[in-house]
């Protein structure tokens, strides 16, 4: 049965923070929350968590997994940025985006979409996302958490510890963040467009 840490929002505890990343670097798997809904995420090289998550989700080879990262400097380690490209993601983030972007070869060839080579990537404008990204030191290979025939991500921690208690390692009961998805910005063209439409402001695009 999955291990439930109750993190505050606003001031998340430095010592269950230890204990998640101690989790992660162990390949556990973690639901967590974010600024646009609840994930679940696992260490980047870890293939057998990452399988796991496959399994849970019944994702195929065409999905675009997440790396989320802490800052700038480490979204340019993992994919290939120009100066525009750069200045945008710097304008919305943190913040509800997820970046589709060529990756570079510091990505695992299997967490890229299998054809374009591309790779999903975000700065969360959530406390407890980035105090866990801040002490793990490398991205969160993450999805979001919604499991096969819902419309929608599980919004409630204890739902999630009924329906997934057995499946994952650690449910972070990080209060209420929503449920609308991320609105994916797709830039490996010369002009970013937008692949769907979630939270967050894209009048940048209109």
């Amino acid at each position: 049965m999955a291990q439930f840490f109750q993190i505050h929002p606003e001031n998340p505890q430095p010592r269950l923070i230890r204990q998640v990343v101690d989790i992660l670097r162990g390949g556990g798997l973690v639901i967590y929350p974010t600024d646009s809904s609840y994930a679940i995420g696992c260490q980047l090289g870890d293939k057998s968590a990452l399988e796991r998550i496959r399994h849970i989700r019944r994702l195929d080879d065409k999905h675009n997994f997440t790396l989320v990262c802490r800052d700038l400097s480490e979204i340019s380690n993992y994919t290939k940025l120009d100066n525009q490209q750069y200045r945008l993601i710097k304008s919305l983030t943190p913040g509800p985006y997820t970046f589709i972007l060529k990756a570079t070869k510091q990505v695992p060839k299997r967490l890229m979409h299998a054809k374009r080579k591309t790779i999903g990537i975000r700065i969360p404008d959530n406390r407890i996302a980035l105090a866990l990204l801040e002490e793990f030191n490398e991205p969160i290979l993450s999805s979001t958490l919604i499991l096969p025939g819902d419309d929608t991500p599980l919004m409630d921690p204890y739902d999630m510890k009924d329906v997934l208690g057995n499946q994952v390692d650690l449910i972070i009961d990080g209060g209420y963040c929503g449920y609308d998805p991320t609105t994916v910005i797709v830039m490996e063209d010369d002009e970013p467009w937008i692949a769907r439409y979630g939270k967050g402001d894209t009048s940048l695009f209109e």
